[in-house]
């Protein structure tokens, strides 16, 4: 419980001042450092061909997105199939297939990191500082640019356009330039947090190095074993970013339940605040970044008390199970305890950053149920960027039914939500659950292709799992699974795509439709979104639209799990 405090206090403690600062960033304001970084951002400019200070209609941000991600796309899928050709491979490691080398790209490129790899068996230094650690540091930035522009066009565009005055949709609305959004929420913000986690990290024994890894002598070695070989490398700046990025994607296979990569109790908590930091800063920086602090304030006293409620019943469900049953401890690690995995599980799906430590096949059922439900609602915090995109859409979603409720015109901050609008949002709200569900269904259903280790209640979760993490962008897994197949890498590649180009471009697209509208003057009828009233309804919303399209599946697997567990616990 104390631990739980502390990461709370200091998430907010140190997450205000760096969403002050961010918001700055984001707003190409004047600022101390431009002596620092313009001397490197201007080069990059007349690489990309753009000048910092022109603008973009919604269609030109999202095509510039949409293009950065293919040809990275290429880039990344080409050093993974050629990683054994390639420098910085001093441990031979061969290949990646194809069909796996295609998942890991996506996994990374969606800011997710699902991993159907061994990082230290199957990646050389080269890959996992290129293709992992360069995506995991440009992929949640993108996510921040696009997530800057929504805001811009949710207030009518970063210049008011003659579409303020004539309500004309053919006016463009300028939400900002994505290269100068991405160049300097980079270089001013990202990159300088993770210089300093990672020497953090290091301080505390997690290993920064290009050389290969000791062999080692085991003392009760067996005839075939020998000897073992220690991995190693540049660990620490890559865990740095995995952290503060949402990325989750570790080093090595068990991620942070290795000692290597997680190796003292304090590691362990800079791990998990910066897990948190991020997304908690991105939330501050709404009121500075818009000029609403009364709508900054509401998101994220929203925000904070879904966060809270689900770290308080992972907390629970863990400590009530492990305790009547201590050989539930198994596949936790001993050395950080129950509570601490229990939290760390809870904030890790809130965050969609995906890394564990611990095995989330061997948490308490209800606790899985937790993570499960933290994905679907994908917007506690949620990753970088792309978790406010997810609140913005369930926040015009409530507006619309607010109004309904309440017999007014639908309508954010002056500008009527109608049916074009609303048929977008339909759209994201119909296309969760057709993928995730529609996947499990057919895996569940042929024979062989799920591959997982229990055939019963857990085997649902340990499916519903798999998609539902790729689609929310989470990449932890239950495991229990045979997941490095071609069915598991095409269909998670096909699910990582869906999760997460839709629910990044859509409310976009929807936030410049809103801006070309008419903004009717804000009075005394008009629906109030910055009141304690409303966010206990948008909550509401929230929790019905999760529960109710995915209630069945959440019955038939965690909740039967947990029925069935009962009786061994009552023992």
């Amino acid at each position: 419980m104390i631990e739980f405090l502390l990461f709370l206090v200091l998430v907010i403690v140190l997450g205000w001042p760096l969403g002050r600062y961010l918001a700055a960033v984001m707003r190409g304001a004047p600022m101390r450092s431009d002596f620092l970084f313009r001397w490197i951002e201007r080069p990059i400019y007349g690489l990309l061909g753009t000048r910092s200070e022109t603008g973009m209609s919604w269609r030109g941000y999202a095509s510039a997105f949409l293009l950065s991600n293919l040809l990275l796309a290429l880039a990344v899928w080409v050093i993974f199939m050629t990683q054994a050709w390639l420098p910085l491979n001093p441990d031979g490691i061969p290949n990646m297939s194809w069909d796996l080398a295609l998942h890991t790209m996506v996994s990374f490129l969606t800011n997710t990191n699902q991993q159907h790899y061994s990082g230290q068996a199957q990646l050389s230094y080269f890959s996992q500082m290129t293709g992992i650690v360069g995506l995991q540091v440009i992929t949640p930035v993108m996510g921040l640019a696009v997530v800057a522009a929504t805001l811009r066009g949710l207030f009518g565009g970063r210049q008011a356009g003659m579409s303020q005055v004539t309500g004309d949709s053919t006016v463009a609305i300028d939400v900002g330039n994505y290269w100068t959004d991405v160049t300097r929420a980079t270089l001013r913000f990202v990159l300088p947090l993770c210089l300093i986690l990672s020497v953090l990290l290091t301080s505390q024994g997690v290993p920064a190095t290009l050389q290969a890894g000791p062999v080692a002598s085991p003392i009760d070695a067996p005839a075939e074993f020998k000897e073992q070989k220690i991995p190693l490398g540049p660990v620490a700046p890559m865990v740095a970013i995995k952290q503060l990025g949402s990325n989750g994607g570790g080093w090595y296979g068990p991620n942070s339940t290795v000692p290597l990569e997680n190796p003292t109790p304090l590691s362990n908590f800079l791990e998990l605040l910066a897990i948190a930091l991020i997304p908690v800063s991105i939330i501050f920086m709404i009121g500075a970044f818009t000029g609403r602090k009364k709508f900054g304030a509401m998101v994220f006293g929203t925000m904070l008390t879904l966060s809270v409620v689900s770290m308080g019943l992972s907390l629970w469900s863990e400590a009530y199970n492990t305790a009547s049953d201590s050989a539930l401890m198994e596949g936790k690690e001993v050395r950080l305890g129950a509570d601490a995995s229990a939290l760390w599980a809870a904030a890790t799906t809130q965050v969609n950053n995906g890394s564990v430590n611990l095995m989330l096949d061997s948490a308490a059922p209800l606790t899985g149920m937790v993570a499960m439900s933290n994905m679907l609602i994908n917007a506690i915090w949620g990753g970088v960027g792309c978790g406010l995109q997810q609140f913005i859409v369930y926040l015009l979603l409530s507006v619309f039914i607010a109004g309904l409720m309440t017999g007014r015109t639908p309508e954010l901050f002056g500008r009527k939500i109608e049916g074009p609008e609303v048929k977008l949002l339909a759209v994201l709200v119909l296309w969760q659950p057709l993928v995730i569900l529609g996947f499990t269904a057919v895996t569940l259903a042929v024979p062989g292709l799920a591959g997982n280790s229990n055939p019963g209640f857990h085997g649902i979760s340990q499916v519903f799992y798999e998609y539902t993490s790729a689609f929310a962008n989470n990449g932890s897994g239950f495991e229990g699974l045979g997941d490095a197949t071609l069915w598991w890498n095409v269909t998670c590649a096909f699910v990582l795509a869906a999760g997460r180009y839709p629910a990044l471009v859509i409310p976009l697209a929807i936030a410049a439709m809103l801006a070309r509208k008419r903004r009717a003057p804000e009075s005394s009828g008009s629906l109030q979104v910055e009141t304690p009233t409303f966010a206990i309804t948008l909550i509401g919303i929230v929790v019905i639209l999760t529960l109710l399209q995915f209630m069945p599946v959440l019955v038939l697997g965690p909740v039967a799990d947990h029925l069935a567990l009962m009786p061994l616990l009552a023992r």
